[in-house]
């Protein structure tokens, strides 16, 4: 029994260790590609829908840009203390701020993968709520061998006036997947495009320990036998 537990810890702990996490504070700021890896996630797949703007106008992929871009943003950290883990964020499309400062840029929608089959992802989201963004659903999909496995969203708060930037966090929890899809749409589905950047984006995978755990009670029930 004492083996079997010890066999345990040390696979939870494994399971810990195998946590991949990006914060992208020791990465260079700059245009990045349209694929980019950081702390063992890979983000790709920017703006690859067609959709329909809060304005009524239409946009066709890649219009928005394909580039992920790493931006410094300490006036972000700023406002968003312990939350920003200074000084970079990910964003993404056609320009960007040189510098301390940044630029909260449109898109509809990005992948991200670690190459292997996950069991836990979070991830902090700074945008722009009110105005002409009021009432737009982000959505979080987890995928398994391309179907949808689990997900996580919120709409954006239509409390009128100006626009201002707030913050959300992300989970989806207790499900295999091995790709996620972060996009914009409309009340009716219809994919859309919003402000956005990203940082702490952490996915981890099913701790070994819990397989452990299940053959180390069978194994203990033989005993008992």
């Amino acid at each position: 029994m004492r083996a079997a537990m010890m066999m345990i810890g040390l696979g939870a702990l494994a399971g810990v260790a195998g946590a991949n996490v990006a914060d992208f504070d020791a990465e260079v700021e700059g245009f990045k590609g349209s694929s980019f890896t950081s702390g063992g996630i890979t983000f790709f797949d920017l703006n690859t829908h067609a959709g329909m703007n809060v304005d009524g106008s239409s946009f066709v992929p890649g219009e928005y840009g394909t580039d992920l871009i790493v931006e410094r943003a300490l006036p972000l950290a700023a406002d968003f203390p312990g939350q920003v883990s200074s000084p970079n964020v990910l964003g993404w499309g056609n320009a960007f701020v040189p510098g301390d400062n940044l630029t909260i840029n449109i898109f509809s929608d990005v992948a991200m993968t670690t190459g292997s089959v996950e069991n836990f992802v979070s991830l902090d989201m700074f945008y722009y709520e009110n105005g002409p963004w009021g009432g737009i659903e982000l959505h979080l999909d987890a995928m398994l061998n391309g179907s949808v496995v689990g997900s996580d969203g919120f709409t954006i708060a239509d409390g009128g006036g100006r626009d201002n930037i707030t913050s959300a966090t992300l989970t989806i929890d207790g499900v295999m997947f091995d790709e996620l899809r972060l996009y914009a749409t409309l009340s009716d589905g219809t994919f859309t495009a919003m402000t956005g950047v990203l940082d702490n984006v952490t996915i981890t995978p099913a701790p070994s320990g819990v397989a452990l755990l299940g053959l180390g009670g069978l194994a203990m029930t033989r005993r008992r036998r």
